[in-house]
């Protein structure tokens, strides 16, 4: 018998508003509900000029991000790079990241390991600034 399972990654559970995000943020991260042990997939949407509220980075996870849909830029550290629909970006556990979408808004999927401890991220609310 087959092992697998199917879940549609924008009817999934949208997280944002259990981190306390504002609107203009939507994060589906449905590993829970995929029963991940290996891999994760996350969807994060930002609107028009949205920019993440907050900086993240973690103590072991690599991650990998595919712009799906739109344009904006990701800031890695202290570095603002634009990015483009399929532009594939790896980041280092240790290398501050977050995303500002463009006027097309900003569509990512990331990927990383639901093996880290939930306590991996560390999350730091007004990390970008101009």
């Amino acid at each position: 018998m087959s092992d697998y399972t199917i879940v549609n990654i924008r009817e999934s559970e949208d997280w944002a508003p259990k981190f306390g995000m504002p609107s203009g943020m939507k994060a589906h991260f449905p590993k829970r509900e995929l029963g991940c042990t290996i891999g994760a997939v996350g969807l994060e949407r930002l609107e028009p000029g949205f920019r993440t509220p907050f900086g993240h980075r973690h103590r072991q996870q690599e991650e990998l991000y595919v712009i799906v849909a739109g344009s904006g830029s990701v800031k890695l550290d202290d570095e603002v790079v634009a990015v483009r629909q399929w532009d594939v970006i790896r980041v280092a556990p240790e290398t501050m990241r977050n995303f500002e979408a463009g006027p097309d808004g900003l569509e990512v999927l990331a990927f990383g390991s639901p093996i880290a401890e939930e306590s991996d991220g560390e999350i730091v609310p007004g990390w970008w600034t101009d």
